[in-house]
């Protein structure tokens, strides 16, 4: 199966072509200086690929809204390179230094009271922050030698499939950024786990991803409630962190959901759509193959999730007039988030 100015007559500014740089010494010092001095730059972390600023600029955090023509009502989270670096920006609590020490660096993110130091937009005029830690070498160089925390959201026009790779940046947004550092596919493919410690004995998981409801329950010895999932307009009241809204990560195909799909479906379905298993199905036709996918041959969620992203963007691209996709069984772990993701995708 495959794989696969004037003041009073304003007039546009001339697009900008991103360029590419390779993670060598010299360019991280370059892009380092760009995000000093209040440009944006492409990023890659574990997670996807982000659209970096300079966190404490007010200035430059509203030029990510601008490029990825995101509402302000949506926060952006916040990249530290050390956990001595979260008491600047956030109120911290025990729960919050236990998780930390336990998942950082990595695809955790925290919310929780702000301090004075975090600019409004960044937080949605909202009196928390999201804050994490990311993993990936290249983003922690980038960190390091910045000198200051780092806004990233994904690096995609607002609302679509999430970019795990610089070519998926460069798609998307090479007009309206002009610096994309490649570090090659991102490890998770899915966007950080969120958990409101506002209240730390009750925490409550936001967003699911790669880190999960369970391993938060046993690190804080406390029940991790879930959210409620409320269905929320893009032009809603601010919302406490991303990834809340309902249509999100979403191609331009429509999408719709299958608990289970069969090879029976697909070969009674129309050939113009496109049917996307989790695990390899039974044989198919040859002659209905060719819009038949899988995303792991053995249905590995952690697999699936490296690629889920990748493959909806591909097939949105194939000219299919319809995404078929199938949920991934059971209802805990990696699971929940890949069909948290799948459930906003097809959301209309």
């Amino acid at each position: 199966m495959p794989a696969r100015s004037q003041a009073l007559h304003p007039v546009p500014s001339r697009p900008l072509r991103a360029r590419t740089y390779a993670g060598t010494a010299r360019n991280l010092a370059t892009l380092a200086r760009v995000l000093r001095s209040g440009g944006l730059v492409a990023a890659p972390t574990e997670t996807v690929y982000g659209l970096a600023a300079n966190a404490l600029d007010a200035a430059a955090c509203e030029k990510i809204f601008l490029a990825k023509a995101r509402p302000q009502t949506d926060p952006l989270i916040v990249h530290i390179e050390a956990i001595a670096d979260l008491a600047k920006l956030a109120v911290v609590n025990p729960a919050a230094l236990v998780l930390a020490q336990k998942f950082w660096p990595g695809p955790l993110t925290l919310v929780l009271p702000k301090t004075d130091l975090v600019p409004a937009i960044v937080s949605a005029g909202l009196p928390s922050v999201a804050v994490r830690m990311p993993a990936h070498p290249l983003f922690r160089r980038l960190l390091r030698l910045a000198g200051v925390p780092l806004a990233a959201p994904s690096a995609n026009p607002f609302g679509y499939v999430s970019p795990t790779t610089a070519r998926h940046v460069r798609d998307g947004l090479g007009d309206k950024i002009g610096h994309i550092l490649d570090g090659g596919a991102c490890s998770v493919g899915l966007e950080s786990t969120i958990v409101d410690l506002r209240h730390p004995q009750r925490p409550r998981l936001l967003r699911p991803g790669a880190i999960t409801r369970a391993q938060l329950t046993q690190a804080l010895g406390v029940p991790v409630l879930t959210a409620p999932r409320r269905r929320t307009p893009a032009t809603a009241v601010a919302q406490i962190a991303p990834g809340l809204l309902t249509r999100h990560y979403s191609p331009r195909t429509p999408v719709q959901l299958h608990r289970r799909l069969t090879a029976r479906a697909v070969s009674s379905g129309d050939p113009r759509e496109a049917w996307v298993f989790i695990a390899q199905p039974p044989t198919l036709p040859r002659s209905r193959v060719k819009n038949a996918f899988c995303l792991d041959p053995h249905g590995d969620l952690t697999h699936v999730a490296h690629r889920l992203f990748s493959l909806l963007r591909e097939l949105d691209q194939a000219g299919f007039t319809r995404l078929h996709l199938e949920l991934a069984p059971g209802r805990a772990g990696l699971a929940d988030a890949i069909n948290d993701r799948l459930r906003r995708a097809a959301a209309i």
